[in-house]
This record gives C-alpha cells, sequence and structure tokens, in this order.
C-alpha cells in the first residue's frame, strides 16, 4: 500500500490546475460529522474496538517508522516534485490530533480536510468515505486515550514553491472524492459479503493499490458497484498489484474463500505467498482480521466477476517443463539460468514448496499481463511476512548482483512460458528501467 501513496501523490499539482478551468465544484461543501451518532462513552470496549479497525485501516503503516513513537509520523513519501512526511496522530496536542474534536477527526478521515486544507491522498480518504459513524467513534477513542501522546515534530514537505501550495488539491478532492456516505449493511442480501465489501471497499482500501487510476490519478471505480474495473489489478511503481477478482489464470479465480481467507491471516497459502508492499499490508494490518472478518473479505471477493469479457479459465498444468529439465535438456533459453539458480527452491517441477517458497507453476503472479512484479523480485529478493500464526521467515536472495539484464529477461520468460503458463514476455529493455526504480546496478560476474 505504501509505494501505491508514493505513486500518485502528484494529484495535487498538474492535474489539479486543469481541474480549475472544468470548475463546478463547490468550495463551500464541506459538511462534517452530520451523519455522526452522539458522541459515545469512551469505555476500555469502545477504545479496543478502536484499536482493532486502525488495524484494519493499517495507520502503522504509514504513521509509525523505526525507532520513534507508534503514530508519531515521519515517513518518507517520495513524488516527483520532491517529498512529503506522514503526520503525527497520536494525541500530543502540540504537535499530533489531541485537539481534534469528533468532527475534526471525521473531517479528515472520510472528508481529507484538517487544519484548513485538503490532506494528500497518499491519506486513502476516499476509501474511508465509507465508514460508519459508530466505527469513527471508536477510533477516535482509541487514538485520543488508547494511544501515548508523543510530543514529535511533524516534518516539512521537501516541495519548493509554488509546487508547494496545496489548494490545488481541493479541486482535485471535491471533483474526484466520493461523497462521504456511511455503508449501510441492511441493505445487502448477504450479510456476510456486506461486511466483506464495508472492509474491501473501506478501511482495507484495497482499490487504492489493485484498481487502476486515470490520468488525473483517482481510481477508476471506488467500489464493486462502479464496474468490473474495480480491483482488476493495477501498476504500483516497480510492482503490479495483482487482479482480485475472478477469471483468468492471472486472477485469484482459482483460490476458494477459505484460501483467502488464509492469505490474509498469514501471508501465503497453497497458491502463492506476499511480496512487495503487500507483505507490509500483512503484517501490520490484515493478520490481525478476526477469522469472521478474513472470511468475509474472502467471501465478498469471490462475488467479483471477471474483469470485462474475460471468461474464468482453470489452469492446465503441462508436465512437459518437469521431464525436461529432469532428463538434463536446458536447451530453451532461460532453462540453465532456472536449474542454476531457481530449481533448488522451486523445484523442477515448478511446483515449489507450499507455503515455504511459492509454486511458480499457475501463480498468478508468474502469469500476470504485466511482468514486472516477477522481474522485480528477481532482481531485488523478496521475504515472506512474519505473523502471529507463520513466526518463521524465509527468504530469496536478491541475483541484481548476479545475473544482467538479458539474464533476468530470460528466467523471467522461462517461468512465464513454462509448465503451463502462458504469459507473454518481458523485455530487456523493461528490466533495465525496473532496476533502476529498485536503486540497483547491472554488475556480470
Amino acid at each position: 500500500m505504501i509505494l501505491q501513496r508514493k505513486a500518485w501523490l502528484v494529484a495535487g499539482v498538474g492535474g489539479a490546475l486543469l481541474i480549475l478551468l472544468i470548475g463546478g465544484a463547490k468550495l463551500s461543501d464541506m459538511r462534517t460529522g452530520a451523519n455522526l451518532v452522539e458522541q459515545l462513552p469512551v469505555t476500555p470496549a469502545l477504545i479496543k474496538r478502536g484499536a482493532y479497525l486502525a488495524k484494519l485501516g493499517d495507520c502503522a503503516a504509514c504513521h509509525s517508522v523505526p525507532q520513534s513513537p507508534a503514530f508519531a509520523g515521519g515517513l518518507r513519501m517520495n513524488i516527483p516534485i520532491g517529498a512529503i512526511y506522514s503526520t503525527n496522530i497520536t494525541p500530543d496536542k502540540r504537535f499530533g490530533i489531541g485537539d481534534y474534536t469528533l468532527a475534526d477527526f471525521d473531517r479528515a478521515l472520510r472528508f481529507g480536510v484538517a487544519g484548513g486544507h485538503t490532506l494528500y491522498p497518499a491519506m486513502p480518504f476516499a476509501s474511508y468515505a465509507n465508514t460508519k459513524p459508530e466505527d469513527i467513534e471508536a477510533l477516535y477513542a482509541f487514538f485520543q486515550r488508547g494511544v501515548v501522546a508523543a510530543p514529535v515534530a511533524n516534518k516539512v514537505a521537501d516541495i519548493r514553491f509554488p509546487l508547494s501550495m496545496r489548494w490545488p488539491l481541493t479541486f482535485w478532492r471535491l471533483l474526484f472524492a466520493p461523497s462521504p456516505t456511511p455503508f449501510v449493511t441492511a441493505q445487502a442480501a448477504d450479510p456476510i459479503v456486506a461486511r466483506g465489501a464495508y472492509i474491501v471497499e473501506g478501511l482495507g482500501h484495497c482499490g487504492e493499490c489493485h484498481t487502476p487510476r486515470a490520468l488525473t490519478l483517482q481510481v477508476k471505480a471506488q467500489n464493486a458497484r462502479q464496474g468490473y474495473l474495480f480491483l482488476s489489478g493495477a501498476v504500483v511503481e516497480t510492482w503490479y498489484a495483482p487482479s482480485l477478482r475472478n477469471g483468468g489464470p492471472d486472477t485469484i479465480g482459482a483460490w476458494s474463500a477459505e484460501e483467502i481467507a488464509r492469505f490474509l491471516t498469514t501471508g501465503a497459502n497453497d497458491h502463492g505467498i506476499a511480496f512487495g508492499s503487500m507483505t507490509d499490508v500483512i503484517v501490520h494490518s490484515s493478520q490481525y482480521m478476526t477469522p469472521e472478518d478474513a472470511s468475509a473479505a474472502a467471501a465478498f471477493l469471490k462475488t467479483l466477476a471477471p474483469a470485462g469479457a474475460v471468461a474464468a479459465t482453470q489452469f492446465a498444468y503441462d508436465e512437459s517443463t518437469d521431464r525436461a529439465l529432469r532428463r538434463g535438456d536446458a536447451e530453451q533459453r532461460g532453462a540453465m539460468l532456472y536449474l542454476d539458480n531457481c530449481a533448488a527452491c522451486h523445484r523442477p517441477d515448478g511446483k515449489a514448496y507450499d507455503r515455504v517458497f511459492p509454486a511458480l507453476a499457475g501463480n498468478p503472479v508468474a502469469e500476470a499481463a504485466n511482468p514486472i512484479s516477477l522481474a522485480s523480485i528477481v532482481l531485488g529478493g523478496s521475504a515472506t511476512p512474519i505473523t502471529n500464526l507463520t513466526p518463521a521467515q524465509f527468504t530469496m536472495p536478491a541475483f541484481d548482483w548476479r545475473l544482467s539484464d538479458q539474464d533476468v529477461a530470460d528466467v523471467v520468460n522461462f517461468v512465464r512460458g513454462s509448465w503451463g503458463n502462458t504469459a507473454s514476455a518481458v523485455d530487456v529493455e523493461a528490466v533495465s528501467h525496473l532496476r533502476k526504480g529498485l536503486g540497483v546496478s547491472e554488475q556480470q560476474r
């Protein structure tokens, strides 16, 4: 999630200047808190509920950094015009949100407005817009009474004037962010699916990474009711956040609801293992989901039809690659690289070892239309998330020091075309671009 937030913060600058010419947005539309119930008494149970909701919202991932108090902010987020930093959201009255009223808190959470200005969309207020009043109250109680106040000053954004002006963000918010409306569970036919939709579309803000964006950088579909583009997959810097819909081999259509729930709470299942920024989501957020909420989220994801006209298909395993490798036939381009660098963990049959090293045969990441995630993992390596249910960590080393751009392209293409995988090839230029994006150099032995 963090990577995605870095990628589209430019929405407040160039694109917003164009929006100024469009007009039509009402600057006076700043009503907040109208749907909140009367403030509830702050009890230990309410604070505990807020702590759980803060984990669902993945608040710590951005607002907590190593060697600093929890929720004291300071995470650097690079953007093309400089950098911004996450803010202090502890109850400190000078630097944090200790002086916030419930309405102030609601205004920041769902409307994206704080201190008289629009927040950068790194704060996913467009997703949080569906949060229920009782959950806003619980979150408010937690951040006011369940978090230790930390007198840590907020860091000033590293953006030069005039690009540092924030008023263009107001137009982006009014034009593209949804009108905050609490989710109504009673309107759904299945309360379990409805609970899952509330989590996935709202506090879980899954669409912020897994939904493609328009040129003006808003997601093309904020929820499932806005069309098949919701959760259909999107590029996030050097990663491709895969489709969470049901359809072809590059989706999670082959995963059962139980397997999806297991992935959310452990970071792994028999089909794959979390990588990239999804690892942070597992560690900071979804591992803490109750079994009921994890199952509800999974049930909702299983209701999402294939994107567009894509038909739901099943992966068909092909044994020919395994047979060739086992008899020493490595004539296929990339085959010897695979045997030398990958086969020990992922095996010649591409089926690897469940929940330790992911299978490559039929893996949605290996089959994705966009190959950048697989290439980025080869270059930069990966590590399994450490959770309460999976305390052991397994690591794939980075191969940037060992493999040239051509080598990476060859081994990635071998994986994407073996064991029944039928994905398109990646070219050397794309690998070179990824290498630069990851900040590593090409050093052949």
